[in-house]
């Protein structure tokens, strides 16, 4: 269809589609590694899927078949599920209840609660649900900013955000520079730039957007971080959002602390701070949709009430997870388990990066590694950089993202996943890295600080865009 035909909206770029993290995905569906069927195939490690607890949810399913048989009590409730649910959702189900149900806190309120080891307790009617954590955040932006205005976003962050936040809602982005000095950690200094940085822009800014623990970094936001987002947050009037879908992935100390929390002995602050959540990462369920927004500002849970409309859950989803969430056994089991699974992976890739002559940054929470792969790059540059990503790509036969997808102001750094594949093809996937560093060098070195570094790359000749520098760069 010719551009003319269609809206601005449909017509522009902003998408963020031709991001490298896009574009990794788009090579490995060309050529996605199999075991048996295409064994040299690229390998996925650019999603953040937890497919190792699947076993624990069919095993439940099995021995609830009421959740799938769209019954309850044994009785078929399939009319009325089957019959329009409006946005207030299925009576049973947590995020909407009515008035027999307002005494107790249920399913995905628990379950919220519990994955944040119960240091905080979520009321019902302070959640709003949606179809995921995308459209939650959507959502929030639509409703606390005007198209132009602008979030803080320290960085690196989630490279879907540029097309969660921005897309459709016209607001902007500006990113708070963050750096290895300090292990990525926000600081007031930072922040304070970052807002001048927005006025010199002539933006106004509604909020700040963090995720906790970190999308790309893998790590739990310090209380002091916490305090001094909140702190700024209240000197500039402003929002703060907090994206905590990976909340239930803390594997290690130390230990996760929700803006939930920190917040509980805060005066006059609880109107401004939100938070998103989802079942795609904790519960390793993404295919289901099922997203919520927590606020204790009963405007903001109105307005996002009434948008929500837009990307509502099915009721059959929300029968079944309201009936799995419902079991406390369940849910206490599956989260201590998941966590022990999640760690033994993470330690499965670092330790195999560091054989490699490959660090990364010390994680505890999350479903990939910030890996530092600087000393591989052929030029301390963005270009370097995407030299590198290319090469892993279409030579190694990984997809990683690279870390100025993320909008990290260093290059050489990279997310790479490890918990939506198996073991094995977690072995082969570093195996593969290490194969290209020996070939690559013809053997390992060891740096000043006593780690193995490859000194120098080749020269390649690859073709594709060579980087993801954005106009805020």
């Amino acid at each position: 269809m010719p551009r003319q035909l269609l809206s601005r909206k449909a017509a522009c770029n902003t998408h963020g589609q031709d991001s490298s993290y896009f574009l990794g995905w788009q090579e490995y569906e060309k050529n996605p590694y199999d075991p048996k069927t295409n064994p040299t195939g690229i390998i996925q490690m650019g999603l953040a899927e937890n497919q190792l607890s699947f076993d624990l949810i069919e095993s439940w399913l099995e021995g609830h078949p009421d959740a799938t048989g769209l019954r309850r009590d044994g009785v078929l409730v399939f009319r009325e599920l089957g019959l329009f649910q409006d946005y207030h959702g299925l009576p049973d189900f947590p995020v909407f209840i009515d008035l027999l149900l307002r005494k107790r806190l249920q399913a995905l309120a628990d379950f919220m609660g519990e994955s944040r080891r119960n240091t905080v307790k979520f009321d019902p009617h302070k959640l709003v649900l949606t179809a995921g954590a995308t459209s939650a955040n959507e959502t929030l932006v639509f409703c606390l900013a005007e198209p132009g205005e602008a979030f803080l976003l320290p960085t690196p962050y989630y490279p879907g955000f540029d097309r969660d936040l921005k897309w459709r809602t016209g607001a902007e982005i500006v990113p708070v520079r963050c750096s290895s000095s300090n292990g990525f950690r926000i600081t007031k200094v930072a922040l304070e730039k970052a807002h001048r940085r927005a006025r010199k822009l002539h933006l106004r800014v509604k909020g700040v957007l963090m995720t906790n623990p970190s999308n790309p970094l893998g790590t739990t936001m310090t209380r002091v971080e916490l305090d001094t987002l909140i702190d700024f947050v209240v000197a500039k009037d402003i929002h703060l959002v907090s994206d905590e879908v990976y909340s239930g992935t803390n594997f290690d100390s130390p230990g996760f602390t929700s803006v939930m929390e920190a917040i509980q002995d805060r005066k006059n602050v609880a109107h401004r701070v939100h938070l998103v959540y989802s079942l795609s990462k904790d519960l390793g369920l993404p295919g289901f949709r099922v997203g919520a927004i927590y606020s204790n500002n009963e405007t903001v849970v109105a307005a996002a009430t009434k948008m929500s409309s837009f990307g509502l859950v099915s009721s059959q989803t929300q029968h079944l997870l309201s009936a799995l969430l419902s079991d406390k056994e369940f849910r206490r089991s599956y989260i201590v388990e998941n966590r022990r699974r999640i760690k033994e992976r993470h330690d499965l890739l670092v330790r195999g990066l560091e054989r490699t002559g490959i660090s990364c940054l010390k994680s505890n929470a999350g479903l990939f590694c910030w890996v530092d792969m600087r000393h591989l790059l052929k030029s301390n540059t963005f270009e370097g950089e995407m030299e590198l990503w290319k090469t892993t790509v279409y030579q190694v036969g990984l997809n990683i993202s690279p870390g100025s997808s993320c909008h990290c102001d260093e290059p050489g750094w990279f997310r790479v996943c490890f918990a939506n594949m198996s073991a094995e093809t977690l072995e082969l996937a570093i195996q593969r890295l290490d194969d290209f560093v020996v070939s690559s060098h013809g053997h390992k070195v060891i740096c000043n600080s006593g780690c193995r570094m490859q000194p120098c790359m080749p020269k390649w000749i690859l073709t594709l865009p060579s980087s993801d520098r954005t106009l805020e760069r």
